[in-house]
């Protein structure tokens, strides 16, 4: 359906959505609906839209400035995972258990605590009764969950997609209307180019015009090198520096919204990159590892790897129906955030002033 023509036949039910959404919005405010408030300090990281805006990356990028100074957790809704209710996730957890995401997290950051619930309340009071020792926690896609108090919200927009051109659900993808950005201490444009010029930054500020009590930050993504998968299973020691120099055909597998921006980046290396899209939170099955074995043998080359998401990779790395033959070759890529404009310091020191001044044990 042509978007324009999706937008005037879905307008009247995104109208009747936005209405729904400001009602809910306004009973918070009027503290009809209550919010429960914590003694420790609450971090939101979120979006107003459905979709990729970079909230798994951009929640690592924070727990990583934070949990060597400060007893972190990091609470989850744990997105599409086969349980319900409270779970902490320790050795026996995987993607199934606690969401990809979650799990991504869990292996990457061993000394913070990660948690699930559907029910975010409960799942800081869980974690606090569980922990006492506990000072900080991290909300992981918890905008408008707004049972819960959060003293410091980041919202995310994609450079691409930003909110103020981006219509109510679902005509478009927000999930509540623009004003509801007033909410958030900080604001960060996601997914930029590197290059991207103050000039044009100026002209965003101007179109999302921050509150004078909100920061407005840009942030990309850097790839670093890939990774294996299995490491167990490791037999060969790849970069992209080497599949640039022997050539190498690459097959690419994203289960994300957005691969584009992961396509032009092995692209820099080699010509020879094959790939194969899932929606986003795939959950991978035997037909599809039978799918990417085939089109991995169908490579003609003698020097080929199969290079993923991380998010991708936490769904596979358990999964004992993934192909024996392939484990050693295949890697993942994983991202981090960078904020654009040298402005990474102040960035962080935003968020560690919050902590500091809302934290029992100062």
């Amino acid at each position: 359906m042509n978007s324009k023509i999706k937008n005037i036949a879905f307008y009247p039910f995104s109208l009747l959505y936005g209405v729904v959404t400001a009602i809910r919005n306004w009973l918070f405010n009027q503290e009809i609906l209550k919010s429960t408030t914590f003694q420790i300090p609450i971090i939101c990281i979120g979006n107003l839209s459905v979709g990729g805006t970079g909230k798994t990356p951009h929640t690592e990028f924070v727990i990583g400035h934070l949990q060597n100074e400060w007893q972190t957790a990091m609470l989850s809704r744990g997105y599409k995972r086969i349980t319900k209710g409270f779970r902490l996730a320790d050795e026996s957890s995987s993607s199934q258990t606690i969401g990809d995401e979650p799990y991504q997290i869990f292996r990457k950051f061993p000394a913070i605590k990660v948690a699930v619930d559907e029910k975010r309340v409960q799942g800081v009071k869980r974690l606090i009764e569980t922990f006492p020792e506990l000072q900080l926690v991290v909300l992981d896609d918890a905008y408008q969950h707004r049972y819960i108090h959060a003293g410091f919200s980041i919202l995310l927009t994609d450079f691409s997609n930003l909110y103020t051109q981006d219509l109510m659900l679902p005509a478009g993808t927000l999930r509540e209307w623009k004003s509801g950005s007033k909410r958030a201490d900080i604001i960060v444009v996601t997914k930029c180019p590197v290059d991207l010029k103050p000039i044009d930054m100026r002209i965003i500020e101007t179109e999302i015009k921050p509150e004078t009590n909100q920061l407005l930050f840009f942030s990309t993504y850097i790839y670093d090198e890939i990774i294996p998968v299995f490491y167990e299973q490791e037999t060969e020691s790849w970069t992209f520096d080497k599949i640039k120099e022997l050539k190498s055909a690459v097959l690419l597998i994203a289960g994300i919204v957005s691969p584009e921006p992961i396509v032009e980046q092995i692209t820099k290396y080699t010509n020879e990159v094959e790939t194969l899209f899932f929606e986003d939170h795939h959950a991978f099955q035997s037909k599809d590892y039978s799918l990417i074995k085939s089109k991995f043998d169908e490579l003609k080359s003698d020097d080929k790897i199969i290079l993923m998401t991380e998010k991708d990779a936490s769904r596979i790395v358990s999964d004992p129906n993934f192909p024996e033959s392939l484990k050693s070759r295949t890697f993942a890529m994983p991202i981090r955030v960078e904020i654009l404009n040298k402005q990474e310091t102040l960035f962080i020191q935003k968020i560690k002033n919050y902590v500091v001044e809302n934290s029992r044990n100062c």
